[in-house]
């Protein structure tokens, strides 16, 4: 979860907690993702003792995180609905609340993170001055973004997904050929994100809040302004092509590339080719060091006994262990903490020879990292369908891997 939203998930459990709705009350969450153990983090924080993640898949039932039951979310019928709470930062909240009140739950459902806020599917007049509020400050955000950038095709990426906007650069120049556009403007959330966007060589680029990017996507909705393109493959940005995972694997970068930005399959996608060297390369240990990155904003975690016992392997083999952490992340134990650049990384991971990590945006950045490069997958089903992380992620060259229960490491 990005900065943004865990404050809103905070300010929104405050409020909860001072309006006293959760007083009595027997907290449920639902849907087992990145975004709920931190709430599940910040509840216990607060000493509340949350009964069950309620979640679809049923590889999960009968683990656990923190103590805390994963169960199917028929198990809260069993509780009496009127002392119980239920907790979703999910982003399929809208899907998530539907399917409760289909059971036949009958006790309170709260969204604490709003993800898609230009989305409201309430008539209430409120509601609709609020929607057209939100379009005005959207319209004036992107008149001064066009009027910046004359000419230019003004594409919006809504969310800070690292690996987004890794697909979305990697075939972009053939969509700007197709639309007869010569330029373009990328606006996207976060540093980071600008940095992935930077990767692949003099592009235009602006950074805003989450807030600002769905104000304008509000008013790119409402304008349907043909110059304004939100490469998402998720309705109601360009297609509702997800749908069709209920029955084909797609894998999310053909996603992208066909039905996003209407190229053909096999379509050969951008290589990124502006990198840097990291400053203190000379102390990594060349072709004798692995770069460990076990954390992800949008993947649950992995229980930290796996990357102790990755560190342990290649310890014991004479190697140096370094975990690439940003912000207030702490290095696994025994490990240094190294935090390079989007743009160095590369040069760190060839200079080790080695990266291990859960499978995130970041890997996309590495893809063609010159190193033994593994991927972690956390054994879940993409959404709501059918196929598993590794189905719709896999990365060709790569050494893919399931984490299940039995997952012991063994090195190659």
């Amino acid at each position: 979860m990005d900065t943004e939203h865990y404050k809103e998930m905070v300010s929104t459990l405050n409020e909860l907690e001072q309006s006293g709705e959760l007083n009595g009350k027997k907290l449920y969450l639902f849907g087992h993702c990145n975004a709920t153990e931190e709430l599940a983090d910040l509840l216990i924080e607060r000493h509340y003792n949350p009964i069950a993640i309620l979640d679809n898949n049923t590889a999960k039932h009968g683990k656990n995180y923190r103590d805390i039951p994963i169960e199917a979310p028929q198990a809260i019928l069993s509780d009496d609905q009127e002392k119980t709470f239920v907790c979703i930062v999910a982003r399929a909240y809208a899907a998530m609340a539907s399917q409760l009140k289909r059971l036949g739950y009958k006790g309170q459902v709260r969204k604490l993170v709003d993800y898609n806020s230009y989305a409201d599917y309430s008539l209430s007049e409120d509601t609709i001055q609020r929607m057209k509020a939100r379009e005005a400050a959207g319209e004036k955000k992107l008149h001064t973004l066009k009027k910046k950038y004359l000419d230019c095709l003004v594409i919006l990426c809504p969310f800070s997904a690292l690996g987004d906007i890794y697909f979305c650069m990697s075939y972009l120049k053939y969509f700007l050929e197709k639309r007869n556009k010569g330029k373009c403007v990328v606006g996207v959330i976060g540093n980071a994100c600008a940095q992935v966007v930077s990767l692949f060589g003099e592009n235009n680029v602006e950074i805003f809040s989450q807030k600002d990017m769905d104000e304008m996507i509000q008013a790119a909705l409402f304008m349907r302004d043909a110059d304004i393109f939100i490469p998402h493959q998720d309705r109601p940005y360009v297609v509702d092509l997800s749908r069709a995972l209920y029955k084909k694997l797609i894998p999310l970068e053909q996603i992208y590339c066909c039905g996003v930005f209407g190229l053909p399959k096999g379509t050969k996608p951008i290589e990124p080719f502006v990198f840097k060297d990291y400053p203190a390369l000379g102390s990594v240990p060349e072709g004798k060091a692995v770069i460990l990155s076990p954390y992800a904003k949008s993947v649950t975690t992995l229980p930290e006994s796996i990357w102790q016992r990755i560190v342990e392997c290649y310890r014991k083999q004479g190697y140096k262990c370094y975990t690439n952490v940003a912000g207030d992340e702490r290095p696994l134990e025994e490990t240094e903490a190294i935090n390079p650049s989007i743009a160095e990384i590369k040069s760190v991971v060839e200079r080790a020879g080695t990266f291990i990590g859960i499978r995130s945006g970041l890997c996309d950045v590495l893809r063609t990292a010159r190193a033994k490069k593994t991927a972690l997958y956390p054994d879940y089903n993409y959404c709501d369908t059918q196929w598993k992380a590794i189905d719709m992620y896999a990365l060709e060259g790569w050494d893919n891997r399931v984490v299940k229960d039995d997952f012991i490491w063994r090195m190659n």
